[in-house]
């Protein structure tokens, strides 16, 4: 991609020197950089420069000046030309690396690469300035396809669109041409492929501006003898033997040209730089003039070399650059003769190659005029409209339900951790529990507590008043010892659990203890995923006709039941017909429906919520079952607080699930761990108001993932450049992650993956249509 580069000289003379302004970019985008440094001030500068075109003028060459001023001297100052213009160079050059101006150099060398093709414009209103040679700057020179052109800070771009032709349509003025040869220029244009030049011939003054008017041109070409005259350089060129004229005294014909697609203007004669300035403000797109006179040779040859490159498809610049660096050879005899060639540019218009002078909306293309870009904005909002229904309507399928899924597992992990529940105490069973009461000749009867054990165990915990106690572990048979019997009955703090039958996945369930109330049983089902990890909380469902397990309300809801009915808080069932939800004191609990942010057409049977689990990475403080009944205990550690029993081993009874913190086999969470996250859910969302996780309404997720969508759009939009536009991607996945995390731990779940989808997906689609239209 070809780059552009402006300097912008700010108001300042030699004498005072000149605040610059350095943007560079891509071609037909904005400046991706912009630095402002300083030149400073070089009077000399100037004198240099006059002694030079002195020397110059007086070489006595066959100049394309007025016929009038021609002049043959014998006197060779051949030599002090070529020592002149070696001052100059060296001077401008040491003036241009001046430590006020290095910010600006090294930037432009740490942006720009020497095999890239590079458009640099001079802005800047000093005339004096203009006219120095700022092709024989160092930094230019290390840059093989660099070319420099001049331009006015004030400009403005044509809007109208150019009519299209087969061909490119040439206007070829030859002028007064005593004692110079127009025939080679003629010749040249002629020679042009797929060009259609019409002549006119040392016209009169109403013959051009017909003409001008009168067809739709694409380049403006003359030949002959012009000057820039004046303090205020005016340019003059010479139609005739007696007739000159004036760019102002064109300037209807020329502005109806320019309004009619003219392109470019080529004054192949001399002291151009008056003419530029006057056809600037008429606003042509380009102009090539030459800075000082010009012998006729010079002349003849650079329109050679730069018609042979600009029509065989090489870029405007491009083609100067090799036009005129072809005049080297010639500069034995005529000396800095590729100082002459330069080009004045309208920064509103990017220049056409010969290929797009004859091709449709080209002109509508390269210009960006503002209606393209309302379309191309109508085009980027159309395209994340497209965008959002397409990852709307796989997401709907299903397609993205693991990858949300996943996302969402990351964000729970991601959470500020909670610290553990204080409410809670968990007695674990692990491995050493189970050989000690192996040691101790206790049989365990296919369980993991014998009735020894459970028999202390709920005689000590007795003593410290839990307000509930919940057994998670299965006890389908009677207990043997009667006081054990007759403790399971009349503990009324007591959960036990059963588990629930389910014919169509042929799970026959489990009974409960045969002692304890069926009041006091909770059933001890989960909802896992396909992945089996455990993301829903199962407060409540109706069992099987033929189920082994009676109980309605889950382990957990029991417990929960229990703590808070000894706070005087009670539970109901709200009034609504369609849907009863589960309303513990001010707190509904909210069922699931089918459709729920990252969840699509899951079974939602049943009182389902999502489980928020502690972010914490100890739920609650745990005491293993040999500790408690052998060491003293913390009164406090019991004293009102819901204690678990459940088995931690990995030996005889494994009770594990995948859960968001971790679904590998080593990554697992016990049972009865997960029931106390249940648990914490339930009554730190009563008494302390904490977020239960809720999803929008699918309404509001299809917003939301189109705004991220229009988010591609912009950025797509506003950095074109590859690097900058995947970094900006990047920091805005980022900030989409950020709010999805924040709004979590406030309890919404909002879709990730697919606004991340529909905002990398509608970037690469606008960036390639962006390019389709570049192209």
């Amino acid at each position: 991609m070809a780059k552009l580069v402006v300097l912008k000289f700010g108001d300042g003379s030699f004498d005072q020197g000149f605040t610059v302004t350095l943007q560079i970019g891509e071609e037909r985008d904005r400046p991706e950089t912009e630095i402002t440094g300083k030149l400073p001030p070089c009077p000399e500068m100037l004198l240099y420069y006059t002694r030079w075109q002195s020397a110059y003028l007086q070489l006595g060459n066959r100049y394309r000046l007025d016929a009038d001023q021609i002049q043959v001297t014998n006197v060779s100052v051949t030599q002090d030309c070529y020592e002149l213009a070696i001052i100059v160079r060296e001077r401008f050059n040491s003036w241009l690396q001046t430590e006020e101006f290095r910010p600006l150099r090294e930037k432009w060398l740490e942006k720009l690469q020497p095999t890239e093709e590079i458009r640099v414009i001079l802005q800047s209103e000093n005339n004096q300035l203009q006219r120095l040679p700022w092709h024989i700057w160092d930094l230019l020179e290390r840059y093989p396809k660099a070319e420099i052109a001049l331009s006015s800070p004030s400009y403005e771009r044509i809007y109208k669109p150019r009519t299209t032709h087969s061909s490119v349509n040439i206007l070829a003025i030859v002028g007064n041409s005593q004692g110079i040869d127009t025939q080679a220029d003629q010749a040249m244009l002629q020679q042009c492929r797929n060009a259609d030049v019409s002549f006119l011939v040392e016209p009169q003054r109403k013959e051009l501006t017909d003409s001008l008017w009168g067809k739709h041109w694409d380049i403006l070409f003359f030949a002959g003898h012009s000057s820039s005259q004046g303090n205020n350089g005016v340019g003059k060129i010479y139609l005739n033997k007696t007739d000159s004229l004036s760019i102002n005294e064109l300037k209807y014909a020329l502005k109806q040209a320019i309004e009619r697609g003219l392109q470019l203007a080529i004054f192949n004669s001399c002291d151009g730089l008056g003419l530029a300035r006057e056809l600037a403000d008429l606003n042509i797109p380009q102009i090539i003039v030459m800075r000082e006179p010009v012998p006729d040779q010079v002349a003849q040859e650079f329109l050679k070399y730069f018609l042979q490159s600009f029509a065989s498809g090489e870029s405007l610049y491009q083609a100067v650059r090799h036009g005129r660096e072809r005049l080297q050879g010639l500069e034995d005899r005529f000396p800095c003769a590729t100082w002459l060639p330069v080009i004045c540019q309208n920064p509103a218009q990017i220049p056409l190659t010969w290929e797009e002078l004859t091709e449709p909306l080209t002109e509508l293309i390269t210009t960006i005029q503002p209606i393209t870009k309302k379309r191309g904005w109508k085009r980027a909002a159309f395209s994340s409209v497209v965008v959002t229904a397409v990852v709307c309507g796989l997401r709907f399928l299903g397609g993205l339900q693991t990858f949300e899924l996943q996302a969402f597992d990351q964000m729970m992990r991601s959470r500020p951790d909670e610290g553990p529940d204080s409410r809670l105490l968990i007695v674990t069973i692990d491995d050493e529990d189970l050989a000690a009461q192996r040691r101790n000749g206790e049989v365990l009867k296919g369980t993991s507590l014998s009735d020894k054990s459970l028999n202390q165990l709920l005689t000590k915990l007795a003593q410290y008043q839990p307000k509930a106690i919940g057994l998670d572990i299965y006890r389908d048979f009677p207990a043997e010892p009667s006081d054990l019997k007759a403790r399971l009955q009349q503990t009324q703090n007591l959960v036990g659990i059963c588990k629930g039958s389910d014919t169509s996945a042929n799970v026959k369930g489990i009974e409960p203890p045969p002692e304890i109330p069926k009041a006091q049983l909770g059933f001890s089902d989960f909802v896992h995923d396909n992945d089996g990890v455990v993301r829903r909380h199962l407060l409540f469902m109706k069992q099987e006709t033929a189920s082994l397990c009676s109980a309605s309300y889950a382990f957990s809801t029991q417990l929960a039941f229990r703590y808070l009915s000894s706070l005087g808080i009670k539970t109901t069932f709200t009034s609504d017909e369609s849907v009863k939800n589960l309303q513990m004191g001010k707190i509904v609990f909210h069922r699931l429906s089918p459709r729920v942010s990252g969840y699509q057409g899951i079974d939602a049977n049943g009182g389902q919520i999502l489980l928020n689990y502690r972010a914490s990475r100890k739920i609650a403080e745990q005491v293993s079952l040999t500790q408690l009944l052998s060491s003293p205990i913390n009164p406090d550690a019991i004293k009102d607080k819901i204690v678990l029993i459940g088995v931690v081993s990995r030996g005889d009874f494994p009770d594990y699930w995948g859960t968001p913190y971790g679904s590998l086999l080593d990554e697992q969470m016990p049972g009865v761990m997960v029931q106390a996250h249940m648990v914490s859910q339930i009554i730190n969302a009563v008494l302390t108001n904490r977020p239960l996780l809720r999803g929008w309404l699918p309404v509001f997720d299809v917003l939301w993932i189109w705004g991220w969508a229009g988010v591609g759009s912009f950025l797509a939009w506003q950095w074109r450049l590859l690097p900058k536009l995947a970094l900006m991607v990047g920091v805005s996945s980022g900030v989409l992650y950020f709010l999805c995390l924040m709004l979590l731990v406030r309890g919404l779940w909002v879709p990730f993956v697919p606004s991340a989808l529909s905002l990398v997906t509608t970037v690469t689609v606008v960036s390639i249509q962006i390019s389709r239209l570049k192209r």
